[in-house]
C-alpha cells in the first residue's frame, strides 16, 4: 500500500524514465498553479498530489501490459487523471482525453502542449458527440454511475477492450447492484493508494464484449 508522498513518487519513478518523472513534476507545478484559478482538484489533496492523483493514476498500468497496442480513452478526464499521467508514462500509447467543460478543455490542451505529449489529444465535447472508435482501454475516474458509464462507452468497446474504473469506496456496491451478466465480466481490485478504495476492472477475454446493463 502506498501511504505517503515519498512512497508514491518512488512507485511512479519505478514505472518511468527520468524524463517522464520531470514531466510529471512539471504537471504538478502547473496543476497547483491552475488550481488557484479553477477547482481542478480539492485543495486538501495538493499536499498529497503524488499519492492522490499521480500514483493513483499510474497504478492502472498494473492491469494493462505496457506494450499493449491500441488507443486508450479517458472519459470525463477533468484535470487529466488518469489520462495525462498515462500519456506521460506510455508515449507509445495513443491517449484520448474526453472532457466537455470549456475551462478544463483549455487546461488539458495547454498541458498536452507544455508536456510535449505527441501521443495525446483532447476531445472537447460530450462523449455522445465523439466519433466512435475501437478503444483498447477505457478508463474513467468519477465520470458517471456504472450503468450510465457502460451505456455511454459501449460504442468504443469491443471484446478486446479493458475497462479500468477507479470508483473509490463505492466500487463494490456499484458492481453488486449490476445485473449478473455484468458482474460475470467485471470485478473489483484493491487500490494501492487508498485502503478503502476499489477499482472496477474488466480484463479482455475471448468471451465477447461487455453486455448491456
Amino acid at each position: 500500500m502506498i501511504t505517503d508522498e515519498r512512497g508514491a513518487r518512488e512507485y511512479v519513478a519505478g514505472l518511468a524514465d527520468a524524463e517522464a518523472v520531470e514531466r510529471l513534476e512539471l504537471l504538478i507545478r502547473e496543476l497547483i498553479g491552475e488550481n488557484r484559478k479553477q477547482n481542478l482538484i480539492s485543495h486538501s489533496s495538493e499536499q498529497n498530489v503524488w499519492r492522490r492523483h499521480i500514483a493513483d493514476s499510474a497504478q492502472l498500468l498494473r492491469f494493462v501490459p505496457r506494450g499493449t497496442p491500441g488507443r486508450w480513452i479517458d472519459l470525463g478526464t477533468g484535470a487529466g487523471f488518469p489520462g495525462l499521467v498515462i500519456a506521460t508514462l506510455c508515449p507509445q500509447i495513443p491517449v484520448i482525453l474526453v472532457e466537455s467543460r470549456i475551462r478544463r478543455v483549455e487546461w488539458l490542451t495547454r498541458m498536452v502542449e507544455i508536456l510535449g505529449l505527441a501521443n495525446c489529444r483532447v476531445e472537447g465535447k460530450r462523449l455522445e458527440l465523439v466519433e466512435p472508435f475501437e478503444a483498447r482501454v477505457i478508463s474513467a475516474r468519477a465520470f458517471a454511475p456504472l450503468p450510465k458509464l457502460l451505456r455511454l462507452s459501449a460504442p468504443f468497446s469491443t471484446s478486446a477492450t479493458a475497462y479500468l474504473l477507479p470508483k473509490g469506496r463505492s466500487a463494490a456496491q456499484e458492481l453488486a447492484e449490476m445485473p449478473t451478466k455484468i458482474r460475470a465480466v467485471f470485478h473489483v481490485e484493491q487500490s494501492l493508494t487508498d485502503s478503502d478504495a476499489g477499482i472496477i476492472v474488466r480484463i479482455p477475454s475471448a468471451t465477447g464484449g461487455v453486455p448491456s446493463p
